[in-house]
């Protein structure tokens, strides 16, 4: 098994996804969605909770591999004594099938190879029913089913199939592993070279329509193609990542399930995509927030499923041993139930950044988006669960009051700019009481923004205080709080979110985490607002070089030990990096003289602010 998280690539066919190693080992996939139960799940286990692993039965000198550009088809090439050899992997867009196509291609010399593949399916705790047939296997096993095609000669042993064959340069062996349910016939293989030279057409199509022209636009394309390939297609909504129960500290327990959809990652990831040109997926990602919000403002969730579904019940599986021991390993999450004031804010600036960006609009969502900010008149002075979902009891948290700010700040803005009809004068007057609430209660006597009324501890959200333009990036309380957590959050140039962990502090749980990388490319933002163009600049290109070879980035990232923690690929942080990237390039514009006009993701967000 691959030993570390950067150590996987992501396959991924924007329904489901796969985690395959550099040593070609697959350890995770979920099919025919994300949240499904994962068919390998090697991660979190063993190599008996299933894995399919395909690489030289000799000793490796060295691994090369690299996507396809713009495209999640991954090649990696093996360099032995014999000669090389490289494997070619993709998830195929779905045309209504659930395929995974793998390629052996020989380069030089004649390399043995050898094949492992243990299929075990719901998180790897059924053995299936394996059978020949023409051309390979299937393994039956509940309501699950996989067929392997393959001209090699397989053999089981050890409830695991197994393989040796040898290629040469110029040889190609093709493999398809393809699932279905078990109550249906097994469906005819795919060409495992056509399947990978379609999926390479589809996704450069897909990716010529990208209109970023900023720095850093190889960084920017690859994180787009992140977000694209965790972007659940029937429904638009974007997972906030392929895998569950990578730990934030290695042995810990803060281990949670990322399959889902976040409504805190909406007006990001809308602005991530609109900026870059794809207004297809963020017309969809706005419409599948307008239908999963839809209901009573009551009943608004802070997660979902990929289309919307509201009941993400929290299990532990105590059969997995979890990644390098972590435990436990939970699918579903308990947070969906959890109050989050924040979560009202991001809606309304979503729709609302929509409207700004030309995407068309309902004006039928209107009368919903009015019951939303009703909800917000009435509860944003009650304490809430906050940004980071902790479990230690709610709180006056100072971010959430201040995205109570934002939601009606948007109402009021579509109101003045787009003509939508509303109580505009008692929007207003509720807009001046949360500003107030927030700047008596929320800021010391440091002049320093606080993570909750009361406590002089500090938070990283509040560096969003000037990205959402409840402050403007030059006031003195903004400029003390970014010093504030340079001194206070900061390891080695990447932010904390907060440092009141552990079973006694507000978040109620034991152990460490690691620093917060969306929470860092967000101090980049504060240093570009501010006119620190250079530091933006070095912030930015640190947290880009964290990215693995094939440029991903996990949820966290642990200084000391240098490597990645937390679920993986996170969205998140690939939707920072894409924003960052914009931010940065007009900060390094406007240094030198060459500003054109257009806005930054940071200035998109704050443009038209009242006067404080």
């Amino acid at each position: 098994m691959a030993s570390r998280i950067e150590d996987y690539a992501l396959l991924g066919d924007t329904e489901s996804a796969a985690l395959v190693g550099k040593d070609g080992s697959i350890d995770w996939l979920t099919v025919p969605r994300f949240d499904s139960p994962a068919c390998f799940a090697a991660l979190l286990g063993d190599e008996g909770n299933g894995r399919w692993q395909i690489a030289p039965a000799g000793p490796v000198l060295r691994v090369e591999r690299s996507y396809r550009p713009g495209s999640l088809v991954l090649e990696t090439v093996f360099h032995t004594a014999e000669g090389s050899v490289a494997l070619i992997d993709c998830l195929p867009p779905r045309d209504g099938r659930y395929d995974l196509a793998r390629l052996v291609e020989g380069r030089s010399g004649s390399v043995p190879m050898r094949l492992h593949l243990t299929i075990r399916f719901d998180y790897g705790s059924i053995v299936p029913w394996v059978r020949r047939c023409p051309g390979g296997i299937t393994a039956v096993g509940g309501p699950d089913a996989m067929r392997l095609a393959t001209p090699v000669e397989l053999r089981s042993e050890n409830l695991e199939t197994t393989a040796e064959f040898t290629v040469a340069a110029g040889q190609r062996v093709p493999f398809t592993l393809t699932w279905y349910p078990s109550d249906t016939p097994a469906p005819q293989p795919i060409d495992a070279v056509t399947a990978i030279a379609e999926s390479e057409a589809w996704w450069r199509t897909w990716s010529s329509g990208c209109t970023y022209d900023g720095d850093y636009a190889d960084e920017v394309m690859s994180s787009l193609t992140v977000l694209k390939g965790l972007t659940y297609a029937p429904s638009g909504g974007l997972v906030a990542a392929a895998t569950t129960s990578l730990p934030e500290a290695i042995g810990g327990a803060r281990n949670w399930d990322y399959r889902y959809c976040w409504l805190r990652d909406a007006t990001f990831s809308l602005m991530a995509l609109l900026n870059a040109g794809f207004t297809t997926e963020a017309a969809a990602w706005r419409d599948w927030l307008l239908r999963t919000v839809a209901g009573s403002p009551e009943q608004l969730q802070i997660m979902y499923g990929a289309s919307g579904e509201r009941r993400l019940t929290e299990l532990e599986l105590d059969w997995l041993g979890g990644y390098e021991g972590s435990k436990p390993v939970r699918i579903g999450n308990a947070a969906h139930g959890q109050f989050q004031l924040d979560v009202y804010g991001e809606v309304l600036d979503a729709l609302h950044q929509g409207r700004c960006h030309g995407l068309a609009d309902e004006h039928a969502s209107w009368s919903l988006q009015q019951q939303l900010v009703d909800y917000v008149e009435n509860h944003w002075n009650e304490p809430d669960d906050g940004i980071w979902e902790v479990r230690g009891g709610r709180q006056h948290f100072t971010h959430s009051k201040v995205m109570a700010w934002v939601a009606v700040d948007r109402a009021i803005a579509s109101i003045e700019d787009f003509g939508y009809d509303g109580p505009l004068d008692r929007w207003k007057r509720l807009r001046d009481d949360i500003h107030r609430d927030v700047l008596e209660h929320g800021v010391d006597e440091r002049g320093v923004f606080v993570q909750r009324y009361g406590s002089p501890e500090l938070d990283a959200s509040l560096l969003m205080v000037p990205l959402v333009g409840f402050l403007p990036p030059d006031d003195e309380r903004v400029r003390n709080t970014v010093t504030a957590i340079e001194q206070g959050l900061t390891e080695g140039g990447f932010v904390y979110r907060y440092r009141t962990l552990g079973s006694e502090g507000i978040d109620g749980l034991a152990g460490a985490e690691g620093v917060f990388l969306m929470c860092s490319f967000w101090l980049a933002d504060n240093y570009a607002l501010l006119g620190r163009h250079d530091e933006a600049a070095a912030m930015y290109e640190l947290l880009a070089g964290l990215r693995n070879d094939v440029g991903l980035l996990s949820e966290e990232y642990d200084p000391a030990g240098k490597r990645m923690l937390g679920n993986f690929p996170q969205a998140f942080s690939h939707v920072a990096l894409v924003n960052t990237a914009g931010n940065v390039t007009a900060s390094r514009r406007a240094q030198q003289g060459k500003a054109d006009g257009r806005k930054a993701p940071a200035h998109q967000r704050r443009a038209r602010r009242p006067k404080h």
